[in-house]
């Protein structure tokens, strides 16, 4: 299913893979998406429209980081779940351990029902209590026998300790069980299909699928007792509204995914919510208002693509060249209020300046971003101009060194990745008091303008001073989202304010733009005019501008300014063995520790963390845990730096400027 061509580069799984088979007479559709964490968005939108989660387990690894941000996303859409080990013929496949690691990060809820025999293509299946022998590198079912002597203490447990999970969640199959002692095999399929959706039980099964063995028997079970779309978790829609997969009602098409293909056009993948769509229907966008005429539907294996009349509701598919429709658009019959909620993509954990190499290419930049941020939601652009940057966002250096190919390939655009400029800002500790007065003479009309102005932090309520009246107050919101708080206190028309207070107050947020200290924009401030004096002649809004922004910079270097610096919420889950490790570096990173916890043999490491420190983080983490740690980080507010940092911060920005 890796058909693209940064997969066949990397040989790895960058997209998810919409595929089908025919099995027993049922189509059974099955997403395939990557297991590297750096692609999780690909997993998150394709469990949004699954009906059941599937974990392919490498017997040799254990539990990686993939497993894990997949299981999350499971869990918060409430998915039945299952596991499947894989390569068990390998040398050091390791099944016992391996489910051992599993029930401590999953739950006792993981449930064997398959355990490898005497040989690599042998299976012994507690489910229905035989001995599977498959014939290596044949398709087909197994030469089913009973199981060897060796074999049947340990496979008598499992399936008592199956039958007993699988009772306690059905009264009535436990008081059956514990009547009989025993539960028949259809009771046990039926049982553990709630189990399965209720999320109290994920069975646990056996492949060595490059040889075919198991897989014949795991798509018998999936087939027979895995959810059908009729009995799988409710598609959650806005306003707490209810959507079941029936046939019969009105359609509902929810697009989870969008893909542009070379010669062919704009993909648009999706999942029949309800009712049933066929080529030349009109819905409605019901997340943008436009209608849309289905074209002819398609079913995929990959690359390959067949069309079909018609598909009911719980079928996966995709369409071409949709007018005006997008990831997380829900598409239904005009008149339909459903609105099927949309996919919550995660935020980035690593985060790069981005640019193009060769001048004059901006606009083809930012044409390509566009392209891959509809494509791939994780990836996050975001404008910076106060920065004089761009930063693009995603989930670790992986995902945006494919990026970096994707813009090549679509755009022809070759950019440059750089550490981002931290979004500092300035304020002031105390209030202060300055004055300044701009005269000009040139010949003929000059400018004058004379101003008094008190600067103090934007904090609670404006305590009132005895040479102060407050006369009108006017708040105002920059470009960079601060906040200034203009405070008319003129008395005796010594400024006509009717006239200067607009030219007072641009004056002053140019000054905000760059503040004193380094240049960086001004924070949050309060800023009151008290005094001053014009010219009946010479006074006009240019000067009053002039003179506002010089008496702003002025009052502020005497306010005891500080630079704020972003921090962030930073959510770090690792293995207990690398907690302390972690837990320096945090340190070193001037991280406040605000708590831990712990899930599993996993430790959860709660810190605030100054954004500059942030850099390349991810990559950090997985290094120093072997590929098994990962991050999550969100802003959380600003505070000033340490007096050491402030100086080197503005040293940085001095000699920036100078360059």
């Amino acid at each position: 299913s890796d058909y693209q061509p940064s997969e066949k580069e990397r040989q790895m799984s960058i997209f998810s893979s919409l595929l089908h088979a025919e099995w027993e007479g049922h189509k059974i559709n099955v997403i395939d998406t990557p297991g590297y964490p750096d692609f999780v968005g690909e997993v998150v939108a394709a469990v949004r429209v699954a009906d059941t989660a599937i974990f392919i387990m490498n017997a040799q690894e254990g539990v990686e980081v993939g497993t894990e941000l997949a299981w999350s996303a499971a869990a918060e859409n409430e998915k039945p779940a299952m596991f499947v080990i894989n390569q068990i013929d390998r040398a050091q496949a390791d099944v016992e351990s391996l489910v051992e690691q599993m029930r401590d990060r999953f739950g006792v809820g993981v449930t064997v029902v398959q355990f490898p025999g005497s040989a690599p293509n042998v299976l012994i299946d507690v489910l229905v209590m035989k001995q599977l022998t498959f014939d290596p590198g044949v398709q087909g079912p197994p030469t089913v026998s009973e199981i060897p002597e060796e074999f049947v203490e340990r496979a008598e447990e499992l399936h008592n300790a199956l039958a007993e999970d699988i009772a306690v969640n059905d009264e009535e199959l436990m008081e059956k069980y514990l009547e009989e002692e025993m539960l028949s095999e259809e009771d046990m399929r039926s049982g553990l299909r709630e189990a399965m959706l209720s999320r109290s039980l994920y069975p646990v099964f056996c492949t060595a699928a490059a040889a075919n063995t198991g897989t014949a028997r795991l798509m018998s079970f999936i087939n027979n007792v895995l959810p059908s779309p009729l009995a799988a978790p409710s598609v959650p829609v806005e306003n707490g509204e209810v959507l079941d997969a029936d046939a019969d009602t009105s359609p509902v098409v929810f697009v989870y995914r969008t893909m542009a293909e070379h010669h062919v056009g704009d993909y648009s993948f999706f999942r029949v919510c309800s009712g049933a769509i066929e080529p030349g229907m009109d819905l409605e966008n019901g997340s943008s208002g436009t209608n849309e005429r289905l074209g002819q539907l398609y079913v995929l294996c990959g690359r390959d693509r067949e069309t079909v009349p018609r598909m009911v509701a719980g079928d996966l598919g995709a369409l071409v060249k949709l007018r005006d429709t997008h990831t997380n658009n829900t598409l239904r019959k005009k008149g339909h209020r459903v609105l099927v909620k949309p996919i919550p993509f995660p935020e980035p954990r690593y985060r790069e300046a981005i640019r193009p190499k060769a001048e004059g290419e901006e606009d083809k930049l930012a044409q390509g971003l566009h392209q891959i941020t509809a494509e791939d939601p994780s990836l996050v652009v975001v404008h910076e101009p106060h920065l004089s940057q761009i930063s693009l966002g995603g989930q670790g250096s992986m995902h945006l060194k494919v990026a970096q190919y994707r813009l090549k390939s679509k755009v022809n655009v070759e950019v440059d990745y750089s550490r981002p400029r931290v979004a500092y800002r300035e304020t002031v500790m105390t209030e202060a008091r300055a004055s300044y007065r701009h005269k000009k003479q040139t010949g003929g009309a000059g400018q004058f303008a004379d101003i008094s102005v008190l600067i103090e932090p934007l904090d609670g309520e404006f305590k009132k001073r005895p040479d102060i009246s407050v006369r009108n107050t006017v708040q105002s919101t920059t470009g960079w989202g601060s906040t200034i708080e203009f405070i008319d206190g003129i008395v005796g028309g010594v400024i006509d304010m009717r006239r200067f207070f607009g030219a007072i107050q641009k004056g002053v947020l140019e000054g905000m733009q760059k503040g004193p200290v380094a240049g960086y924009p001004v924070g949050d401030v309060r800023l009151v005019i008290y005094d001053g004096g014009m010219h009946s002649v010479d006074s006009n809004e240019n000067a009053f501008r002039t003179a506002a922004r010089f008496g702003f910079r002025d009052a502020f270097r005497k306010a005891k300014p500080v630079i704020l610096e972003p921090i962030h919420d930073v959510r770090v889950t690792i293995p207990d063995a690398y907690t302390g490790d972690i837990m320096g570096d945090l340190n070193g990173r001037r991280a406040t520790i605000k708590g831990m916890e712990a899930e599993g043999n996993m430790q959860i490491i709660l810190a605030q963390v100054p954004e500059a420190e942030l850099y390349q983080y991810s990559t950090r983490v997985r290094s120093m845990t072997q590929g098994r740690g990962i991050h999550s980080a969100r802003f959380s507010h600003y505070q000033a730096m340490p007096r050491n940092v402030q100086e080197q911060v503005v040293a940085d920005a001095a000699r920036a400027a100078e360059e």
